[in-house]
């Protein structure tokens, strides 16, 4: 299945996502580039499988909290597709129903992890974050700023265990927790 993603997406996409991880504009966390974070998270489509029961209808990214990226999201993903479904970005509160294929967590509602992480269990939800140390606690995939280069943290056990499954390519790009 890894092996899908990478014949089909070839490494013109691999560069395009390394160039967006590897840039050497000083990003603090408050000031993060959302612009590029909103790619990334869009680029997740492509180097994520979700289950066949996903594939159909709209994809569905979720924001939640206050963030700048649910508006980068939404004018980023305009007339873009996963796959054959149509990209809708939905800005949910803590208390939602979290039915969407990525649900991004904005460091405002970091604490929310754990309540969000339990309400998600058994739904193949890819869970992004931008606080420290998410990845490590329900968490998958976890925008960082390290020596003022934006990384990704990734737990492939968290990934996993809600039936998704990561590319190889993507998982050489981030730093694997646990």
């Amino acid at each position: 299945m890894i092996n899908r993603f990478h014949n089909h997406f070839g490494k013109t996409m691999f560069s395009a996502l390394l160039c967006f991880l590897t840039a050497s504009e000083s990003l603090g966390q408050q000031a993060a580039d959302y612009s590029v974070q909103a790619n990334i998270v869009y680029r997740f489509t492509k180097y994520i499988n979700w289950p066949e029961n996903m594939k159909s209808g709209d994809f569905v990214i979720g924001v939640v909290g206050d963030t700048p990226l649910y508006e980068e999201l939404k004018d980023f993903v305009k007339n873009k597709k996963a796959g054959n479904q149509k990209i809708v970005i939905r800005k949910l509160s803590p208390s939602s129903s979290y039915r969407c294929h990525i649900l991004f967590v904005s460091d405002d509602e970091s604490g929310s992890m754990k309540k969000i992480v339990a309400r998600t269990t058994g739904i193949s939800t890819l869970l992004v974050s931008e606080s420290e140390r998410l990845a490590e606690k329900g968490g998958c995939i976890n925008f960082v700023i390290v020596s003022d280069h934006l990384k990704l943290e990734i737990n492939k056990n968290n990934i996993e265990q809600r039936g998704l499954s990561i590319a190889s390519e993507l998982l050489q790009l981030g730093t694997i927790v646990k």
